[in-house]
């Protein structure tokens, strides 16, 4: 797994070498302050906790929450905006207390769940503790609960935040801490009623701002040029490249196959990437070799990387919008906000003073970037959102509390696709099927698809289209191989439905014994489908009646439609495609 990769690199660094676990953790920058911050939260029920990543607070909070007595009365749950971020740190916790992972200290993601009874110290997904909160609405099992990245402000957390205010109104024994880097941290102590905030002291080097003197019309171009000045300057230290997205940085990779230049190591680091790959970018380069990390914004807070001295920032990033003319959110590319490009220059700091390239003029900076990213609440489709609030008995959503409220609009709309998908009934209230929904952590109209499917007699195959599209991307394009892998995706294609495909590949996968070497020959991601038998299982367990329909795959065709009927078009005479009323984007 990817935490594997990032402790077995860890553990080979000369640091970690000479350091024990308890050494490496004295190193630490909140360490200093343990006892200080520790009184904080012992007078108070919430506490804003500010410092920069690096500095600790993820792994040693909640230790020291457990060492301070808080276990003996429940658990010590921390959020995470990320999953891979989730089962890392708990990987390196568990470590760190020297026990198994699962057992004091353990995790939980969508379809994973790696704890015991003994479990003390739980890392999740700031979703999994919101489903929490449908079944134990004051989180009793809790003694405390740490918010952690805040700033990055994921739906699920703004939901948290208003839900999370109301339990520590309710029960004087449980502890919030809120933990961020520098931004935003006065807003939050604002929200939860003017709470303290500490600031863990940092250790970072001066970063010296270097701007563009005009606009770049291209920033891939733009990228390359100027990681190429730095390269053959022969200045000393690793390059942080931040582009938008894994097209941009497929490109930039390109650098590596440079003739006649010092040698250089482009190593890509995004979401989809395999997570062998991922980790590459902890390795030690070889000697005379120098590194290149070509990043998304995972690398600005969620990964801290030593060695970096140069940070080039193209000033863009891609944010998820919702689309009202499709009806569905989009991934699109938006210019950061200034604390995204400050955490980014940030980045150049750790280890040594620092050089961050703007790819934008400083006039842009002041004038044309927002001063931070409008939340996630704010742009995407909240019907997940809406369905949970519904559950939880939030009757009037537009009074619920939250730290920047939702457009009006964007409610209104979700609380119209639910209403079609016979989730909401006409009051306003959730329907037996509404609640059916609530019971899967799915999209509402991959939910209302499975409980069609069970009358319709193909729910075992619905299981696995469900399974397959809650992965990550199963298919992969090596470089330098690109044709031979499209070709070999056509043998799937399925040329009436991307869902049948999908369903092609399972079953072809099942008639090779879930074999991984049939998946490598055939540019499948081994762990992306050993993911979806994870997941596979899991949806079992809700005691559904699985039943085939075997070769009928009309019945499944029906069922797709059955929760995407908004989506749906006519095909006339003459090739002629109708769309549906609302004119949403048709299937």
């Amino acid at each position: 797994a990817w935490e594997t990769h990032i402790f077995m690199f860890e553990a080979s660094s000369e640091f970690a070498k000479k350091k024990t676990l308890l050494e490496q953790r004295q190193f630490l920058p909140i360490f200093a302050v343990r006892q200080q911050l520790l009184n904080i939260i012992r007078d108070n029920s919430i506490v804003i906790v500010v410092g920069e990543t690096g500095s600790g607070k993820t792994t040693q909070l909640t230790q020291y929450l457990h060492e301070d007595g808080y276990t003996s009365y429940g658990m010590v749950g921390c959020t995470q905006p990320r999953r891979v971020a989730a089962m890392s740190v708990a990987k390196r916790v568990s470590e760190e207390m020297g026990s198994n992972l699962g057992e004091e200290v353990g995790y939980a993601i969508r379809f994973e769940d790696c704890t015991s009874e003994k479990t003390m110290i739980k890392y999740m997904t700031d979703g999994i503790l919101l489903r929490e909160s449908l079944r134990e609405s004051d989180l009793d099992h809790y003694s405390a609960v740490i918010m952690d990245e805040a700033h990055e402000r994921s739906l699920n957390t703004d939901v948290l935040f208003g839900l999370l205010r109301e339990v520590v109104s309710r029960r004087s024994d449980l502890k919030l801490i809120v933990t961020s880097a520098t931004m935003d941290s006065d807003k939050f102590a604002a929200f939860f009623g003017n709470v303290p905030i500490f600031h863990i002291p940092g250790r970072t080097f001066p970063v010296d701002i270097l701007f563009s003197k005009t606009p770049q019309e291209d920033y891939v171009e733009a990228a390359v040029k100027q990681a190429l000045q730095i390269h053959l300057s022969g200045m000393v230290g690793d390059i942080l490249i931040f582009m938008p997205g894994q097209e941009d940085i497929e490109i930039i990779e390109r650098l590596e196959d440079l003739e006649n230049a010092p040698p250089l190591a482009v190593l890509p680091i995004y979401s989809q990437l395999p997570s062998d790959l991922q980790a590459k970018i902890f390795q030690k380069a070889p000697d005379g070799v120098r590194k290149c990390i070509v990043a998304t914004n995972i690398a600005e807070t969620s990964l801290t990387v030593d060695g970096i001295m140069f940070v080039v920032d193209s000033g863009y990033c891609k944010l998820k919008v919702f689309n009202p003319r499709i009806g569905m959110d989009a991934l699109q590319v938006y210019p950061i906000s200034q604390a995204n490009a400050n955490q980014r220059a940030g980045r150049a700091g750790r280890t040594g003073p620092g050089q961050c390239y703007r790819l934008y003029t400083q006039s842009a900076f002041k004038n044309e970037m927002l001063t931070t990213t409008i939340p996630e609440i704010q742009r995407t489709n909240l019907a997940n959102v809406v369905l949970l609030l519904k559950s939880l008995g939030v009757q009037d959503l537009l009074l619920f509390h939250f730290m920047d409220p939702p457009p009006e609009d964007n409610m209104l709309n979700s609380m119209y696709q639910l209403w079609i998908l016979g989730a909401l009934d006409n009051t306003g209230a959730l329907t037996p099927t509404g609640r059916l929904m609530v019971e899967f952590p799915l999209d509402p109209a991959l939910s209302k698809m499975l409980i069609v499917s069970c009358d319709m007699g193909c729910s075992a195959d619905i299981l696995i289209i469900v399974s397959m599209l809650s992965v990550p991307t199963i298919f992969y394009r090596p470089k330098g191989r690109e044709e031979e892998s499209d070709q070999v995706r056509e043998k799937f294609a399925v040329p009436e439905s991307d869902h049948l495909t999908y369903l092609n590949v399972f079953l072809q996968w099942k008639n090779n014994n879930y074999s991984s070497i049939w998946c490598n020959e055939h540019f499948i991601h081994t762990k992306a489908m050993r993911k979806v038998r994870q997941h596979l299982n899991i949806m079992v367990q809700q005691k559904m009646n699985l039943t085939s329909c075997g070769s009928d795959w009309d019945v499944i065709r029906k069922c797709i439609c059955a929760a995407y009927f908004h989506q749906a078009a006519k095909l006339k005479v003459h090739n002629q495609i109708l769309p549906s009323e609302e004119n949403h984007c048709c299937m």
